[in-house]
């Protein structure tokens, strides 16, 4: 059995929450979607994501595929609205077939591993990770770089053709967890102090998410925090 926690919050600076989530263990399937766009356009961005996904993936296509017709749909919306600024949204999400997981990820929301140690599974589709992994910057100068928030992929936004969808796949043992988050978390948040709350025994899922979202109030909120912990029963 995956026990699993979930929470999202507007934050301390913005007055609208464009992240969304889910979460089915019937369907095996979680995500979260961080949208962007202005107005309200991120927040209908972000839902079409999910609603699009989920119903794919309910309908038997797999998790890639489920996320390319997610991307088309938001283009298709935005073109109906005629709006200047298209509305994009970053998703992650892991797909499940009993232990074994699919996750896949567009963006810069991100999945991470907890099995004693914290590892973060998906690589950031940004201007920063393309800046380190030039060697150009570290990894610590680009948490307050100035063009920290710039994304290179987003559902809506990039040329479908040129969509990077990646994928890995794995097997959740007992004791491990998965981490799914928008960059509402770990903005605030290091890795270190996610180690941290990950590694607490006798806490639940829920209130290791908890904490997390705390944190990153603490940290100063600056933008939608929204965190889905997946954890293999077996191990405790």
């Amino acid at each position: 059995m995956i026990e699993f926690g979930h929470l999202t919050h507007v934050g301390l600076r913005r007055e609208h929450n464009e992240d969304t989530y889910y979460g089915d263990s019937q369907l095996g399937l979680w995500l979260v979607a961080d949208g962007m766009g202005g107005h309200e356009f991120g927040e209908v961005a972000s839902a079409l994501a999910r609603d699009t996904i989920v119903n794919h993936v309910r309908e038997g296509h797999g998790l890639p595929e489920a996320i390319r017709a997610a991307d088309q749909e938001i283009i298709r919306q935005s073109r109906r609205r005629a709006e200047a600024l298209p509305m994009g949204t970053t998703v992650v999400a892991a797909r499940f077939n009993g232990m074994q997981f699919e996750i896949a990820w567009v963006g810069d929301s991100r999945i991470y591993l907890w099995d004693g140690h914290l590892r973060q599974l998906s690589q950031d589709h940004s201007y920063v990770q393309e800046l380190i992994d030039q060697g150009a910057i570290t990894p610590e100068q680009a948490r307050s770089h100035p063009h920290r928030n710039v994304i290179t992929q987003a559902l809506g936004v990039t040329d479908p053709q040129s969509l990077n969808v990646e994928v890995i796949r794995g097997e959740l043992k007992p004791g491990m967890q998965l981490l799914l988050c928008s960059d509402g978390l770990t903005e605030e948040v290091d890795d270190a102090t996610i180690a941290g709350v990950l590694a607490k025994t006798g806490l639940s899922a829920q209130e290791c998410v908890d904490q997390l979202v705390l944190a990153a109030l603490d940290g100063g909120g600056s933008d939608n925090i929204t965190v889905v912990l997946l954890r293999n029963e077996a191990g405790g």
